[in-house]
């Protein structure tokens, strides 16, 4: 199993991106997976969540209304657009893949993360 992200930079108040990961080693369709930030200094906060058939996502409050998870099964690839991005958004964002069809419970691989600066 093997998860890469791609997509993070430095971006000002109110743009948008849109994060990658590349899954590798199993079938995306098959796991619940998720995306999860984490600034210096503190906990992770998990911010979007989807299940194996893409079809049920949910957010974290803080993120409800400006960012949406999605999965390209055929491209095995998981997505976060995010918009409207405020500092506090600021952090290191990484993908994680669960055991199973929901993303419940501890997950069982993460990538390495790629680092989101929202700054003027």
């Amino acid at each position: 199993v093997q998860l890469v992200e791609s997509g993070g930079g430095l971006v000002q108040p109110g743009e948008s991106l849109r994060l990658a990961c590349a899954a590798s080693g199993f079938a995306l369709n098959a796991y619940g997976m998720a995306w999860g930030r984490q600034a210096p200094g503190k906990g992770i906060d998990w911010v979007a969540l989807i299940n194996d058939r893409g079809d049920r996502p949910a957010y974290a409050d803080s993120v409800k209304g400006r960012f949406a998870i999605s999965k390209d099964n055929a491209r095995s690839t998981l997505y976060l657009q995010m918009n409207n991005l405020k500092p506090e958004d600021t952090a290191r964002y990484f993908c994680a893949k669960y055991p199973g069809t929901y993303a419940g419970g501890h997950y069982d691989a993460r990538g390495q993360g790629t680092q989101v600066t929202v700054s003027t």
